[in-house]
């Protein structure tokens, strides 16, 4: 349960070295990545991610290993649902291709901090009361029985109360400013429209953290596997959005294989007093739904082919975000 120290500094000094890379090197120019730029992208996060897996199986030995790989899992999966929000968000705001990358790379970054705060409070919570693992448990059958049964709900982004009240006390532009969350407008600092969608990519990491952040839990309680495979997880999130936007929507079983593996990790979590579950189980479990979801998915797909669902449509008569006055 104790980690080194050096090894909480040196993963969080490699993230800040990756991050300023990718900052400096690779975002001079706003530019959309092509779905090739994005699939390499996809395969280095994959690698470092696997690469921290077998370092922590040398230095810590395959049972860590076996919890943050099936960790990483989990909060991967469960990533890839963010992907259909984004695509929403990005839609209504009108948002350029090339911006995008530019508002999730400081999505993300911010996410990474917030979710940092999440888990440490999380990390005293469980530590101070038993009781909170179970709590956690009952949430996580809850929401994965809710996801499955549920029917799908309408987002609708102008309503939405937080982004109101940015409008209502903050002055923003009606255009887009090329790649600029600010400006000056007539001698005045005004917040530009894309202020706004990164506050919505901020509040849609924030609601799946409250799934994902548990789900981890119900895999280890050793709080530098559940930060650094949440971490990894969230890092590779945006080279996957440019690789899956445009498909996403074709994976039908996904949110059922979600709620399957979150009610798992609920029940498995209710009953670690009772039978404690292998965490190669846990894997096993976690990896075949999503295959299977997958394959059930590529099969319906080229024998009824799925259409892209419309997203919630901006003002024809106004720009991108005029509307949400």
């Amino acid at each position: 349960m104790n980690t080194n120290l050096w090894f909480w500094i040196a993963f969080n000094f490699g993230v800040l070295c990756v991050l300023a890379i990718d900052l400096f090197g690779f975002q001079r120019r706003a530019h959309a990545p092509s779905t090739k730029e994005a699939a390499i992208w996809t395969a280095v996060w994959v690698a470092l991610s696997l690469g921290l897996n077998a370092l922590i199986w040398y230095w810590e030995g395959h049972a860590k290993a076996l919890e943050f790989l099936t960790g990483y899992l989990v909060e991967y999966s469960l990533s890839v649902d963010n992907i259909f929000v984004f695509v929403l968000v990005f839609s209504y705001f009108a948002v350029p291709a090339a911006y995008q990358h530019r508002v999730l790379f400081w999505g993300i970054f911010s996410a990474l901090i917030l979710r940092g705060v999440m888990i440490g409070l999380g990390v005293a919570f469980v530590e101070a009361f038993h009781w909170a693992l179970h709590l956690f448990g009952v949430f996580l059958l809850f929401t994965g029985i809710k996801m499955f049964f549920g029917r799908k709900k309408v987002v609708d982004i102008a309503r939405n109360p937080l982004i109101r009240l940015v409008r209502r006390l903050l002055p923003v532009s009606d255009s887009y400013h090329g790649p600029r969350f600010t400006v000056l407008c007539e001698g005045r600092r005004v917040l530009t429209p894309l202020t706004l969608v990164l506050i919505m990519i901020e509040i849609t990491d924030v609601l799946f953290a409250l799934d994902s952040i548990p789900a981890t839990f119900g895999i280890t309680r050793d709080p530098f596997i559940v930060y650094t495979s949440n971490i990894c997880a969230i890092l590779g999130l945006r080279s996957l959005y440019f690789l899956l936007a445009g498909v996403v929507h074709k994976f039908v079983y996904l949110k059922p294989a979600l709620a399957i593996i979150l009610s798992f990790i609920g029940a498995k979590m209710l009953l670690a007093d009772v039978y404690h579950i292998p965490t190669a189980a846990s894997l096993g479990v976690v990896g075949l739904v999503l295959l299977a979801a997958i394959g059930l998915s590529l099969l319906v797909n080229r024998q009824h082919p799925v259409t892209k669902e419309p997203v919630t449509e901006t003002d024809p008569h106004s720009s991108p975000v005029t509307n949400l006055r």
